[in-house]
């Protein structure tokens, strides 16, 4: 067993607002001293930050740095060792559904220490998470600690980390042929945040049922050349559901995606059980309803787990530098170090062997521009819409 030491961390400032001064007024009539005395005083204030409380927590003997910005990479000591390791199914407002291992329910809260930590990310506890909780009666618990996660997959939401999901094997990039129409610089992004974390993306496009399957494939042959597994689907028919089937068996999926590409439809026809709401896409902008408005996982009747996601209309890759941005399109990897300057962001710079390869047509050009507009983006910090 693993030893554990004390360290101390800084915690997240209480919400609560300085207090008004209601007597400075007054104060200021009898002596105008007392002005310059709070001008300073408010300054002391608000040099401090938005972290100015610290704790004491347990870590690992191994941990040799407390990132105090992700509750994540610190193991907090259970308070008892009544404790049952339990997945996150969903997390819903303050309370979050655990399964066990024995595929017992119950609803949990977090523990205020972990809220505290979390000085960066958007929740501390998401769907996905391993945890280690305390019992509390047969249906109610305690969430004390967040076993590390790996396959976490991400974007930026309002300047922070919005963890959609965590301990996932592969992510499904859910596309539609028609209605809406299909959105290739969208996938792009999902291709890039999933080689970013080292999950293994499935393009699935759905919906094939609508359109010649032959208008396809220019675009299932890029992904395929790169490598990619690409599958073409019918919720409607049942086409290529079967391979859907043996994909998912014995792993840890989740399926993201615009609203409306019938993310849900495709979880209902290969297990009815789920029985999932399902929505209509509007026939004037073709945009999709929210059915789904958390993330939540499901444990399939033919065996493995699958999460659900809302549907997204803009997604901007979390913690993207411009530098390392052409690191996450394979096809370019090969010519990064052919370039004349080390730096190189492959857009006006000379001598640069990546826009010679797209000049070639080494490169897809399209590839290319979904890859110019995320350097843009990140530069402009303000993300792009996909049209």
């Amino acid at each position: 067993m693993s030893k554990h030491r004390k360290v101390r961390v800084d915690f997240r400032r209480k919400s609560k607002g300085d207090t008004r001064d209601k007597d400075l007024t007054r104060r200021y009539a009898a002596d105008d001293s007392v002005l310059e005395d709070a001008t300073s005083s408010q300054e002391a204030k608000s040099r401090k930050g938005a972290v100015t409380r610290k704790g004491t927590v347990i870590a690992q003997d191994s941990t040799q740095s407390v990132d105090c910005g992700s509750p994540f990479s610190v193991f907090l000591e259970p308070s008892t060792q009544d404790v049952v390791r339990g997945r996150v199914t969903a997390v819903q407002g303050l309370i979050c559904l655990v399964e066990d291992e024995a595929s017992r329910s119950y609803r949990c809260v977090v523990r205020q220490v972990l809220k505290k930590l979390l000085t960066r990310q958007r929740s501390a506890v998401v769907t996905g998470d391993v945890v280690l909780f305390r019992t509390v009666g047969d249906k109610d618990g305690v969430i004390e600690s967040v076993l590390p996660r790996r396959g976490v997959l991400s974007r930026e939401y309002r300047g922070r980390e919005h963890v959609i999901i965590s301990n996932v094997d592969q992510v499904l990039i859910v596309g539609s042929a028609a209605q809406p129409r299909l959105k290739p610089h969208l996938i792009d992004r999902f291709l890039v945040s999933a080689e970013k974390s080292n999950i293994r993306p499935v393009i699935c496009i759905n919906k094939i049922d609508l359109v010649d399957p032959a208008e396809l494939q220019p675009l299932v042959g890029l992904y395929s050349q790169l490598g990619y597994r690409v599958l073409l689907l019918s919720a409607e028919t049942g086409f290529g559901l079967d391979r859907l089937i043996r994909l998912l068996q014995g792993r840890v999926s989740v399926l993201t995606g615009q609203s409306g590409v019938g993310k849900s439809s495709l979880l209902n026809a290969i297990d009815p059980d789920l029985n999932l709401p399902v929505g209509e896409v509007s026939d004037e902008n073709e945009k999709g309803r929210h059915t789904t408005t958390t993330a939540r996982i499901f444990r399939f009747r033919f065996g493995g787990y699958v999460a659900d996601t809302p549907g997204l209309r803009q997604f901007q890759c979390w913690d993207l530098t411009r530098e390392e941005t052409s690191n996450y399109f394979v096809e370019m990897r090969p010519y990064l170090s052919r370039c004349r300057f080390p730096d190189c962001l492959h857009l006006d710079e000379a001598d640069c062997s990546v826009k010679n390869a797209v000049a070639d047509g080494w490169i897809d050009e399209r590839r290319y521009e979904s890859y110019r507009h995320l350097v843009w983006e990140e530069a402009a910090e303000t993300p792009l819409d996909e049209e």
